[in-house]
């Protein structure tokens, strides 16, 4: 009989394992897409204004180089006020939602598939986890790359227009008329390589850490729940097989 519970619990506390891993075709897309957006948009909202600060302090012409970024921030806030710190905010918010539709998408489904793939090699299931998140979060920024580069090249003509020797555009659509009649195609990916190059390996370490982080932490209070109930359930046999059963 006892052994007979312990079964039961081990096998309980695999199926708990199990939920904490969400797949693709359990998540709740709906949610999954506009709770994303959502907080994706106040943290680009909070960081935005740096973002503006650092692009205008890159830009060799405008003559702020040699300037803090406090006092890049004041100067802009003295001639631009509140609408020059967020200068480009717009077309960056509106335009990251289907780039993070993207991003989001292409890492639950390359996970999934890979997650599938690792199940035909002997592994242990926390190789598994991390080798399938690491390849979701590389395939997910080369994916994401090809949407958010050109993003950032409108977003950053938006930021820096104004400043001697920069153009002046109407808004995100002139600047992509612009730049395609001028540059070609290849100006709206100015940048592409490089920025695959860096965040792609970076993007696949940190969902590896994290899927390999979340299954140990998973594991852990699972193995600490199993415990405390065989405890419980060891002292309700002993305590049965004295006569105190009942009291419980």
């Amino acid at each position: 009989m006892a052994a007979a519970a312990d079964t039961s619990e081990a096998s309980a506390a695999g199926i708990a394992l199990a939920e904490a891993n969400i797949n693709w075709e359990r998540l709740d897309k709906t949610r999954f897409h506009v709770i994303g957006a959502i907080l994706f948009t106040a943290q680009q909202g909070a960081l935005h204004p740096t973002a503006v600060v650092k692009t205008r302090m890159q830009v060799a012409e405008g003559g702020l180089a040699h300037m803090s970024g406090f006092a890049v921030f004041r100067r802009i806030l003295r001639s631009d006020g509140i609408p020059g710190i967020f200068r480009g905010f717009g077309t960056a918010a509106v335009g990251a939602l289907p780039g993070r539709v993207l991003a989001l998408t292409s890492l639950e489904i390359s996970k999934e598939m890979t997650f599938k793939y690792c199940e035909h090699f002997d592994l242990s299931e926390a190789s598994q986890i991390a080798i399938a998140n690491g390849i979701a979060g590389l395939m997910s920024s080369i994916c994401s790359c090809s949407y958010f580069v050109p993003l950032d090249v409108i977003c950053q003509r938006l930021m820096v227009q104004g400043l001697p020797g920069m153009a002046t555009y109407r808004g995100p659509f002139d600047v992509i008329n612009k730049v395609v009649r001028t540059e070609g195609i290849r100006g709206l990916y100015r940048g592409f390589g490089i920025t695959m190059l860096t965040q792609s390996p970076a993007s696949a370490l940190w969902w590896s850490a994290y899927g390999g982080a979340q299954h140990a932490i998973w594991s852990r209070n699972n193995c600490w729940c199993l415990l405390v109930d065989y405890h419980h359930s060891s002292r309700y046999h002993q305590d049965s097989a004295s006569g105190y059963g009942q009291l419980w």
